[in-house]
């Protein structure tokens, strides 16, 4: 009968203390020693491997440039737009209309609504065509027999006449 050893493993008899009898002789593993639970990281250590920074997708100053510009061609085409909305030139028969100057060369009429208290003149004829002031008062007088005034444009493609006379309100 043997006696059995006073620490460790019964079954390790002889087995050198202090050493694990599976290994057999095989040399250490060339990982070190990790501390925690296996599959688990250490504790203060981050679970995964950083993740690089994703670029930021930023506007370069050529798109904020276009884009600002953009906004201005837009900006003076719809400015244009409804300032020559109220011009002279879209004036229709029956249309009333705004003298916008004391300047008799330059009185910068503006189409109004009939109702309004700007309202001074009511357009009676409206001919197209280049008219001087003595031409303007007879071609005037052929379309609109009461007429009181006439306004000629010429210039920037519209050349036209307004014959006019004093809005009653």
């Amino acid at each position: 009968m043997s006696t059995p050893p006073s620490q460790g493993n019964p079954f390790a008899q002889n087995q050198p203390q202090g050493q694990n009898p599976y290994a057999q002789g095989q040399p250490q593993a060339p990982y070190p020693p990790q501390g925690g639970q296996p599959g688990f990281p250490p504790q203060g250590a981050a679970p995964y491997a950083p993740v690089p920074p994703q670029p930021s997708r930023k506007l370069s100053f050529k798109t904020i440039k276009n884009i600002v510009i953009a906004l201005i061609v837009v900006g003076v085409a719809v400015g244009a737009f409804i300032s020559s909305r109220d011009d002279a030139n879209t004036a229709a028969v029956g249309d009333c209309m705004h003298r916008g100057s004391t300047d008799d060369n330059n009185p910068d009429l503006e189409v109004v609504d009939c109702g309004s208290a700007d309202a001074e003149f009511v357009v009676l004829a409206k001919v197209e065509g280049s008219y001087s002031a003595l031409t303007a008062e007879s071609k005037c007088a052929e379309e609109a027999k009461d007429f009181q005034y006439s306004y000629t444009e010429s210039g920037d493609g519209s050349n036209f006449l307004l014959c006019l006379k004093d809005h009653k309100k």
